[in-house]
């Protein structure tokens, strides 16, 4: 991603109303649903997902796997499997990173430029919020400057305090 930074934003938004090629979906292993993020995206894109995320079979921690969107706005979803908080111990960091490279050549591949992501694990699996943001930046800066067919990466962020966060991991990169 050459000129990093400009194709980098973070939104407050309702990531199922985003008009981008995929959106990221911070899923559980089973990939069948749940609450928040993940539960707002199945209800948006309709029963098919239901039933192609069944046809998946699950997606473990660290990775990620891709369906249609349905009846979303974006083209595609990709499944997130992020992990759940224990301290930070247990190799949560590089399994967090891992959702976010995994779902951007998952994107790239599948001819998506523009993809938003949600803020994996920082809801029911708990992940501070300051530490997941740093990680998806530096991950997805990481991960763009190998993968130019990414055009625009976006943080949708479900509020203003987690907006301040990645506003706030953004501006360090112009630093």
């Amino acid at each position: 991603m050459s000129g990093g930074q400009d194709r980098l934003v973070a939104v407050e938004a309702d990531i199922t109303m985003l008009a981008v090629d995929a959106i990221v979906n911070a899923a559980n292993s089973s990939l069948l649903g749940g609450g928040g993020v993940d539960g707002a995206i199945h209800r948006a894109a309709g029963p098919e997902l239901l039933g192609a995320c069944r046809a998946i079979g699950g997606c473990p921690t660290g990775e990620a796997r891709i369906t249609p969107g349905f009846r979303l706005p974006a083209r595609w979803v990709i499944h997130a499997v992020g992990p759940v908080w224990h301290g930070g111990d247990r190799g949560e960091s590089a399994l967090l990173a891992g959702c976010y490279s995994h779902a951007l050549v998952l994107a790239a591949n599948h001819g998506a430029e523009t993809v938003a992501f949600p803020a994996i694990s920082t809801g029911v699996y708990r992940y501070p919020m300051e530490a997941a943001a740093r990680i998806a930046v530096a991950t997805v800066v990481e991960t763009t400057a190998r993968e130019p067919r990414i055009r625009q990466v976006t943080f949708c962020c479900f509020d203003a305090a987690a907006l301040g966060v990645y506003q706030r991991c953004l501006a360090q990169l112009t630093r």
